[in-house]
């Protein structure tokens, strides 16, 4: 009986970007240790890239049908003979991070166009917090040559904002809250709840996501069963005290108890409920993306609607995963 069952079971692996802490991607491994993918008759293996460029990567070669990235990365890097990934689920509504100013320059920078002359640290080429700056800079029409930027990794990037080498740095929890409490930094633009990052990015938007390859996307059944383990992963994440949620999860993706605590509150409200993501918001996402840097003459993108695979998803009457912004919700 139970070889039966392996045997009914779908099998998926799926890229999901690193590093392993990120909170972005907590829903996967909170389904994957807890059994809720197995609940929906799924053998899902995780695997794990650098980064969320390398994930891309990942679903356009083949390597995995389904990736955990990015919207920017997926549409710059995971297409298929020009033709791009559909979103399968939404994450976030934009990456927790924050643009931190050195409390010397508080009254100088105030939004993204103080930033023209100015010398910014971030992690690395490509992170989260590399592609929100861009974003940034290009909202507020600041060309990336009038910025000085420096990649500095992520305890770099802090030490060279609280030594005052640096006018600001983009970072992510627990690098924020702890500057900020040291008194070594402030707070000129936050992306960490959704509200602010529609602010400061112009409207709603999608973050991180779960992409399916062209022409490789899973079925009706496995869409449900997905669906399914993500939303009950996701409830856990919102009502369960980072202690208890920890305990279940692997020690690469927890790291520090006290910094998975800090991770978990900030971006919190990020996650966009029932993984749905409206017209609206993946428009304004395609937009964001295309302003940080024109897209590769390659990919082809159709009418936005196109790139949100659409299936059977239990108690909706509907069976459909995201609804257009008339029909009340956003992104």
């Amino acid at each position: 009986m139970i070889a039966w069952l392996v045997l009914l079971q779908a099998s998926l692996t799926i890229a999901v970007a690193g590093p392993a802490t990120s909170p972005e991607y907590l829903p996967l491994h909170v389904a994957q240790a807890e059994g809720l993918f197995t609940a929906q008759n799924l053998a899902v293996t995780l695997r794990p890239y650098r980064s969320e460029p390398s994930a891309a990567e990942a679903l356009a070669s083949g390597h995995a049908p389904l990736a955990a990235t990015s919207l920017d990365s997926a549409l710059r890097l995971g297409a298929v003979d020009g033709r791009p990934p559909r979103l399968v689920w939404g994450f976030t509504a934009a990456p927790p991070v924050a643009l931190l100013v050195n409390p010397a320059r508080k009254d100088e920078i105030r939004s993204p166009a103080d930033l023209v002359g100015q010398t910014v640290a971030v992690p690395a080429p490509g992170t989260p917090e590399d592609q929100a700056l861009a974003f940034l800079l290009a909202r507020a029409g600041v060309a990336p040559q009038q910025v000085t930027l420096r990649s500095l990794g992520e305890r770099g990037a802090a030490r060279a904002l609280e030594g005052g080498q640096v006018a600001a740095a983009v970072l992510s929890e627990p690098y924020v809250s702890r500057i900020v409490e040291d008194g070594a930094a402030v707070v000129a633009i936050d992306l960490r709840t959704a509200r602010d990052a529609a602010t400061w990015l112009g409207g709603p938007s999608v973050g991180a996501a779960l992409f399916a390859r062209a022409g490789a996307e899973p079925d009706a059944a496995t869409l449900r069963g997905l669906s399914t383990a993500l939303q009950a992963a996701l409830t856990r994440i919102l009502s369960t005290a980072p202690a208890v949620l920890a305990d279940g999860l692997p020690a690469t993706t927890v790291g520090s108890p006290a910094d998975f605590a800090l991770r978990l509150a900030k971006a919190r409200d990020l996650f966009l409920p029932g993984g749905r993501v409206s017209i609206e918001a993946l428009e304004h996402g395609v937009e964001l993306v295309r302003g940080r840097a024109p897209l590769p003459a390659k990919v082809k993108l159709p009418a936005v609607d196109r790139l949100l695979l659409q299936g059977p998803r239990a108690g909706d009457p509907r069976k459909v995963l995201w609804r257009r912004p008339s029909e009340g919700r956003r992104g």
